[in-house]
């Protein structure tokens, strides 16, 4: 089975988990398009966010992770996007959840809230996560209605 293609963007407070994990992904053999930003200097989050919702949304990557200081507004920008269900998680639990419940396929991550080691087992759960389908489904197109 091919791995999943993602597409990942942060602003400034997130660049540093961003590039720890392009680079786990890369040696897993994930495909990745980094959308930036390019470094800790200070930047406006929906300028690199939206492109990776927007790509998730398109069909052009599988998934989709976006990163800031907290999250919070990654996860708005991205789910103003049809067709994005993206969730902030801060355990590898809300990972599954959000993947298995609601079919998340835009996963936000806050570099001020967890360690680089358990952002990476998130991002590890998250991609390798089923939806669950059955009793969730109905929830998901009324969702994407």
């Amino acid at each position: 089975m091919s791995k999943l293609t993602v597409a990942i963007g942060s602003d400034h407070a997130g660049y540093t988990y961003k590039q720890a994990i392009i680079a786990h992904l890369e040696g897993q053999g994930y495909t990745v398009k980094d959308y930036g930003t390019d470094s800790t200097e200070s930047c406006d989050y929906p300028d690199f966010i939206r492109p990776v919702a927007e790509a998730v949304a398109n069909g052009e990557f599988d998934r989709g992770i976006v990163l800031g200081g907290s999250g919070n507004g990654e996860a708005i920008v991205a789910n103003r996007i049809k067709g994005v269900r993206c969730g902030l998680c801060w355990n590898e639990q809300i990972a599954v959840w959000n993947r298995s419940h609601n079919d998340g396929n835009v996963l936000s991550l806050g570099e001020r809230t967890v360690t680089q080691e358990d952002a990476l087992h998130i991002v590890d759960t998250w991609l390798n996560t089923a939806f669950d389908g059955g009793r969730h489904q109905p929830r998901i197109d009324k969702i994407d209605a």
